[in-house]
Parts: C-alpha cells; sequence; structure tokens
C-alpha cells in the first residue's frame, strides 16, 4: 500500500492526538525521538570520517527544537556540531535544549558574517528553521539567511519540510532550500511530494492504533533504526 502525505490540518491533528490523553505523550519525548532521527539521517547519508562538520540551523518553534536535540546527538555521535539561531526560541523547553547544548560544548554562530564564515567550514547543514506550520511569505530574518545557506552550496539535510516550502504547496514560490536530503516525521507531507532527493522517514513513535485509524500506511523501520528510507515508495494523498 502507498504511504500517506499528509495535509497540512491532518499533520496539525495528528500532532495534537499524540500529545493529548489518548496519545499520552510530552512534547520532551516527541522533540527527543524526533532529534535522534534527524541526527541519525545525517550519520547514515554523510559518513563522520569525510563530512565531520554539521551547522545545525535552527528556527524559533518546535523544529528548532528539534534542531538542537540533533546537535546534542550529533556530538554525542562524533561529529563537530556546531548552531546558528537566527531567531532563538523563548519558551522553556527550547532553553533547557540550548543548555544541554552548552554542556555539550556545541559552539553557537552569531550574525550573517560569522554565518558566512562557518559555512565555508562545514560539511553539512541541517535545516531546522521552519516547521510544516510555515505559510508564506518569508519574513524577517529569515529572508536574508535562507538565501545565504542556499547560495553556500554546502550539502543540506532538511527537518520535515525544507524551509521555505509551503507544506501543501511546496516550493511553489522557489524561494525556499533546496536539500540534498529529507526526513519527514511522522508522515511526510503533501507539499514535498515533488522533492527528488534522498528522502527518509523518522519519528519512530507513532502508534499502531493512530497509524490504523489515520491510514497512514507507514513502512516498517529496520531493526532498531530511528528512520527508513523511501525515496522511492509509492505515495498516496487520499
Amino acid at each position: 500500500m502507498s504511504i500517506r502525505y499528509l495535509t497540512a490540518k491532518l499533520a496539525q491533528q495528528i500532532d495534537e492526538e499524540l500529545m493529548n490523553a489518548a496519545g499520552a505523550f510530552s512534547l520532551d519525548q516527541l522533540m527527543e525521538l524526533a532529534g535522534l532521527a534527524c541526527a541519525q539521517t545525517v550519520a547514515a547519508v554523510f559518513d563522520k570520517s569525510k563530512y565531520p562538520r554539521v551547522l545545525v540551523c535552527c528556527g524559533p518553534g518546535n523544529q528548532g527544537g528539534d534542531g538542537l536535540v540533533a546537535a546534542r546527538h550529533l556530538g554525542m555521535f562524533g561529529y563537530q556540531a556546531s548552531l546558528y539561531m537566527p531567531k532563538p526560541g523563548s519558551k522553556e523547553i527550547y532553553q533547557r535544549l540550548k543548555t544541554q547544548c552548552d554542556n555539550m560544548a556545541i559552539p553557537t554562530v552569531t550574525g550573517e558574517d560569522e554565518l558566512r564564515a562557518s559555512l565555508k567550514s562545514s560539511d553539512v547543514i541541517l535545516d531546522a528553521i521552519f516547521g510544516f506550520s510555515f505559510k508564506p511569505p518569508i519574513r524577517s530574518p529569515f529572508d536574508v539567511v535562507l538565501p545565504i545557506l542556499s547560495e553556500s552550496r554546502v550539502s543540506i539535510v532538511s527537518v520535515d519540510i525544507p524551509s521555505g516550502w509551503d507544506v501543501e504547496e511546496g516550493n511553489a514560490e522557489g524561494l525556499g532550500l533546496n536539500p540534498d536530503v529529507l526526513i519527514s516525521l511522522t508522515a511526510p507531507k503533501l507539499g514535498v511530494r515533488s522533492f527528488k532527493g534522498r528522502h527518509f522517514l523518522g519519528g519512530r513513535f507513532v502508534p499502531k492504533t493512530m497509524e490504523e485509524k489515520f491510514q497512514l500506511n507507514l513502512p516498517a523501520y529496520p531493526g532498531s533504526s530511528q528512520i527508513v528510507e523511501i525515496t522511492n515508495l509509492p505515495s498516496s494523498s487520499y
């Protein structure tokens, strides 16, 4: 059966159900599992011996929280992770995740000049700036940051949906990032059906009851891995 690609409304509904009384997950749990999947995706595609330097770009929302978790795990994996937060999040959970990165001695890049300098010595960008709730247009400071990332020619791994893409319309305006790798979380979103790079699924936390309720048709994860490649799998959006 074909894996289901989600609309924005359905993706939001599934997130809410995961964290309500029925799903019983906390936001911390979901971020931890999502961030681990993101870090595993980087490790699966970009061997540490050849591509050790990963710049993790985090937005201010939950997507950025996933990025902070991923940065910590990448540090644990032995990568040289660094952080760039164009607009740091203000929530308590975000601050705690940032402190965890600080405790790992993961450096933080600040300002556009430092960003450009850091990109010259980076092997991979992990894009965790915008999540599936993003709607164009791209506003300041991100309207400056995204072109800098694109122009760097550094390989990009995007989390859930490439930053600047609409969750349903994709990169219709042509202003979003064009990553080499995408790690969809929970289930892929409708807007990434046109994505042509390597595509992984992560977030190995969807219970069987919810998978069946929403007819997600998720593929089996191999062994103990938190990710599964879905590059060539058929898709549906019924």
